[in-house]
């Protein structure tokens, strides 16, 4: 069974940066799709950055130049680096993973293993 977790976010006033971390558990399969998500209060879940097992990545166009998604395989941990943070960007970021077929597919995948979220808040 696949487990994530995330961890390091925190408060930080516009202009800083963090770096999340998702910790994967039991993710075995060679093609799979991962991602970073968030969701602000009263507004909808988004996605912020993907990653594909072939190495592909994908940002929203209003991270794009600010974040950076990457995953460690020696240490099975997806990361995800944010720089000149908005106050916009204050949200709860969820770090989610798809098994697929196709790495070819993550564009279009239905996310199904999520983890618990990490709370990011940025002041202006």
């Amino acid at each position: 069974q696949v487990r994530l977790v995330e961890s390091g976010g925190g408060s930080v006033q516009a202009g800083g940066s963090l770096r999340l971390s998702c910790a994967v558990s039991g993710l075995t399969a060679s093609r799979y799709c991962m991602g970073w998500f968030r969701q602000a209060p009263g507004k909808e879940r988004e996605e912020v950055a993907r990653l594909g097992s072939d190495g592909r990545t994908s940002y929203r166009d209003s991270v794009k130049g600010r974040f950076t998604i990457s995953k460690d395989n020696a240490k099975n941990t997806l990361h995800l680096e944010m720089n000149i943070l908005r106050p916009e960007d204050t949200a709860m970021y969820y770090c989610a993973a798809a098994i697929v077929i196709w790495a070819s597919d993550c564009p279009r995948v239905d996310y199904n293993i999520w983890g618990q979220g990490t709370q990011v808040t940025v002041s202006s």
